[in-house]
């Protein structure tokens, strides 16, 4: 692959690759919207990600191409004169981390050429956009020597898509892919960012990640629109309670003030983000006391509440994981990811995968009009140059 994409870098810049930096793609098992809200999330990072390919430069531009959008060509800009410009459509990602940097005083003085290439399936919610941010931090830590660890790149990443790109994400895609651990998924509190490891023993099972091959654009799409929700009921709770957060709440405290949310809809959406809070705490004890079952149980609870009180969900996801619930040796399925498109996470024992990617391929594509792909997760490393 390396020395694939090496003669690439050659024939598009026509110069020798200097250095290569790795970031992966993640998928959450579950804790999904709680991110902004103050509450937990239990993602892993992949061994599909994105691959940077660098030469350094000696003046002030930086040249940008990607092999995965190669009809839009080498992007220039100057690094005196970042800024968001619609035309450079995927490249603003990487120019936002770096106005992130240097809006932190991280003086970038020099340019580069770099070449992107990414084996992660674009728009499929397994976060592309996070992986060519985070990477691009690894990459701009290494060129200049910057003094950050791994959990700034992963806020200067938040930030850029944040102030940048104009998306309301919260912390946990950029986190997941700086800090992910080869064969574990990580448990954050994204309130306090402090983070644990969980060893993924699943016993005779495997995670199986389908897409729907719905293509789905996160900035278009309602999710800055939940996040006003959730603040709404927040600032409704707030006359009252004395909370920063949605998910500082339990269940029942929830029940108990659930009458001071104004808005049936935002009382709805603050119930999925406080619920899908707490089942994340119980599905990792659950992963801790190798209760498979319980995990897959909370796991499809997940789901029914993405889709009845957080309405994020659509046609195509509530499709595949309503084929996966009813297939043999399926243990939990659910939508991960913003939602609208995108993809489900699946336990399955694996004796039964095979017969589960083909019958749920079958019956989806009967349904849908159109295949969903599927990829049988392996769990990788965080981020990280490789050489």
């Amino acid at each position: 692959m390396i020395e694939k994409l090496k003669d690439m870098f050659k024939r598009v810049y026509d110069a020798e690759v200097e250095k290569v930096f790795f970031a992966p793609g993640r998928v959450n098992l579950i804790g999904e919207h709680t991110d902004y809200n103050g509450g937990n999330v239990f993602p892993c990072a992949l061994t599909f990600g994105t691959y940077a390919l660098i030469k350094v430069r000696t003046d002030k531009k930086i040249r940008f191409y990607s092999e995965n959008f190669e009809a839009l060509g080498i992007i220039e800009v100057n690094i005196d004169e970042i800024e968001y410009d619609c035309k450079h459509d995927w490249a603003n990602y990487p120019k936002g981390v770096i106005w992130a940097f240097e809006n932190k005083g991280m003086k970038i003085d020099s340019g580069f050429d770099i070449l992107f290439y990414g084996n992660i399936p674009n728009g499929a919610g397994l976060s592309s956009s996070a992986s060519i941010e985070v990477v691009t931090g690894v990459v701009l830590r290494d060129l200049y020597n910057f003094p950050i660890n791994m959990v700034d790149i992963a806020e200067r990443s938040q930030e850029a898509e944040n102030q940048f790109i104009g998306v309301n994400c919260g912390i946990m895609d950029q986190f997941a892919i700086a800090m992910g651990k080869k064969d574990c998924a990580i448990l954050l509190d994204t309130n306090t960012l402090k983070y644990e490891y969980a060893s993924i023993k699943l016993n005779g099972a495997s995670i199986v990640i389908a897409n729907t091959n719905k293509r789905r654009g996160l900035a278009d799409s309602k999710y800055n629109e939940r996040r006003t929700e959730c603040e709404t009921a927040l600032v409704n709770l707030q006359t009252v309670l004395k909370i920063n957060s949605l998910c500082e709440l339990n269940e029942e405290e929830f029940e108990e003030n659930r009458h001071l949310i104004k808005d049936e809809v935002c009382a709805k959406r603050a119930k999925h983000a406080i619920y899908e809070n707490q089942r994340t705490l119980k599905a990792v004890k659950a992963l801790e006391n190798s209760d498979i079952e319980l995990f897959g149980k909370l796991m499809n609870k997940s789901h029914i509440s993405l889709r009845d009180d957080y309405e994020v969900t659509g046609i195509e996801l509530d499709t595949l994981v309503e084929i996966a619930w009813k297939r043999p040796g399926v243990i939990g399925s659910r939508m991960t990811g913003a939602g609208f498109g995108g993809c489900t996470v699946s336990i399955v024992k694996d004796e039964f995968v095979d017969d589960f990617i083909k019958n749920v391929g079958v019956e989806y594509k009967s349904k849908i009009g159109y295949a969903a792909v599927f990829y049988v997760a392996q769990i990788g490393d965080g981020a990280r140059k490789i050489y």
